[in-house]
């Protein structure tokens, strides 16, 4: 094949830069990047036809040329983080950004970060504050501790926590607590890099109170507790309670240390779920330290608290890491905003979306479901199958693993292409939309579709089917 004339017919870079699209390109962005990205392009398009031995690629690398100049540009100037709908039916999906706030706060977010704000100043002393002065009050209101603060989440609360308090000591921890959340992140691998010693004791399924007494000896600094909101151990097994060991630990002059994960601070129960223990309830145990997500039940921004007595708070404090790990001034702002809610329980479940989603009545979601069927039955029903079938949501982010609500899902199988092809299509919406397949089906639980989603979705499949 004679390649000569297909490098003949690559536009020059000059001719290029000169035509309108280009000029269009260059006035939406930097000219020097578009600049770039033409003879980037070029350069790859002469790197194909030296490799390629097939004249139709060739051709049509050569004739797409703007979209390609186009795209690598959109790839620049576009940006890649978006809003999607969720339409999985999993209310705290870790890859689609876990709780989703409130418009409340997050209008109050954006009210403050778009000016200044008393962060780290005490307008009462005209002095240097804290960060954590914001919302310490009103955490330890809900919770009973006597004292609280934050860092950028809970894996780098244990860390710091077990820093300040048992480096070069021996922290003791059942077995079956030793967990692994998200990202393969483990306790032992924690608490590894904290410089604090694992003691293990018990067995996967069953540990009992002699084991942890067995196990501590002067060099102890700690018990921990880990509660196991990921999973579950079912069947022949048995578990120390947190009061029994805050009452051993407290004999031994050590404190109790509870990483309680996903930061219940009302009682799921009340709600048809199954209990979750509170912060409240952990406090009130004779837990010393507790810590937990901002960022899964208790629907907030993504943090890690840390709450119990203020001694030990303090220590935390003014451990070296505790800059390193410390909340941003988004993630105060928002922490405020969703604790103050918490002060009154019916307005927590209210105005947090998360719980309002864990509360969401079936039948509102029937009459949901029932309204956009018809819709767009009428408009796209000759190119796609559609149908409701009611189905299961889960709570996720590691939260409640067992759970799941009843809802209802929209179900959709095109007549003209395949499912796997229709959801690569929604993925790549303006607004994408992610659902599952399920039996060549691809479903929208509704559950997770926020108010004023629904014309998202309804436009999305106009687009693709009309």
């Amino acid at each position: 094949m004679e390649k000569n004339k297909f490098y003949r017919l690559i536009p020059k870079v000059d001719v290029l830069m000169e035509s309108e699209e280009i000029k269009i390109l260059c006035t939406d962005t930097s000219r020097e990047l578009v600049l770039e990205t033409v003879r980037k392009i070029t350069d790859d398009i002469r790197e194909f036809i030296n490799e390629s031995d097939n004249e139709a690629d060739i051709t049509n690398k050569i004739e797409t040329i703007m979209q390609e100049i186009r795209k690598e540009v959109d790839s620049y100037v576009l940006f890649n983080m978006k809003r999607v709908v969720n339409g999985t039916g999993t209310i705290l999906h870790t890859n689609l950004g876990r709780a989703v706030i409130s418009d409340e706060a997050a209008e109050r977010v954006k009210h403050l970060v778009t000016g200044y704000s008393n962060l780290e100043y005490d307008l009462e002393s005209g002095a240097r504050g804290s960060r954590y002065s914001h919302f310490e009050k009103i955490i330890t209101k809900i919770t009973g501790a006597e004292a609280a603060m934050a860092v950028n989440n809970n894996a780098a609360a244990v860390l710091l926590i077990l820093s300040a308090l048992a480096k070069d000591k021996e922290v003791v921890v059942s077995r079956g607590e030793l967990v692994e959340i998200g990202g393969s992140f483990r306790v032992p691998d924690v608490m590894s890099q904290s410089g604090s010693i694992l003691t293990e004791v018990g067995t996967t399924n069953k540990t009992h109170l002699y084991d942890y007494e067995n196990a501590i000896n002067e060099n102890t600094a700690a018990l921990l507790k880990v509660h196991t909101s990921n999973y579950k151990i079912v069947g022949f097994t048995e578990a120390v309670s947190l009061n029994e060991l805050a009452d051993l630990a407290h004999k031994h002059n050590i404190p109790i240390i509870e990483d309680i994960g996903s930061g219940v601070l009302v009682d799921l129960s009340k709600y048809g779920l199954e209990y979750e223990p509170t912060v409240q309830a952990s406090i009130k145990a004779g837990a010393d330290i507790v810590c937990f997500s901002g960022d899964k039940l208790l629907g907030g921004p993504q943090a890690g608290i840390i709450v119990g007595k203020k001694s030990l708070i303090n220590k935390i404090k003014k451990h070296p890491l505790t800059r390193a790990l410390r909340i941003d001034k988004f993630t105060a702002i928002a922490l405020e905003c969703v604790f103050h809610d918490y002060i009154d329980e019916n307005k927590a479940v209210k105005n947090i979306p998360v719980l309002k989603l864990i509360n969401r009545e079936n039948v509102e979601i029937k009459k949901q479901a029932d309204t956009m069927l018809k819709i767009l039955a009428e408009e796209i029903g000759v190119n796609c199958e559609i149908k409701i079938e009611g189905c299961e949501s889960q709570i996720g982010g590691g939260s409640l693993p067992l759970e799941r609500i009843e809802s209802f899902a929209l179900m959709f199988k095109p007549l003209s292409m395949t499912t796997a092809s229709l959801e690569k299509q929604l993925r790549h919406m303006d607004t994408p939309i992610v659902g599952r397949i399920v039996n060549d089906y691809f479903l929208v639980d509704l559950r997770t579709v926020l108010e004023g989603e629904d014309e998202i979705i309804l436009q999305a499949f106009r687009k693709i089917f009309m």
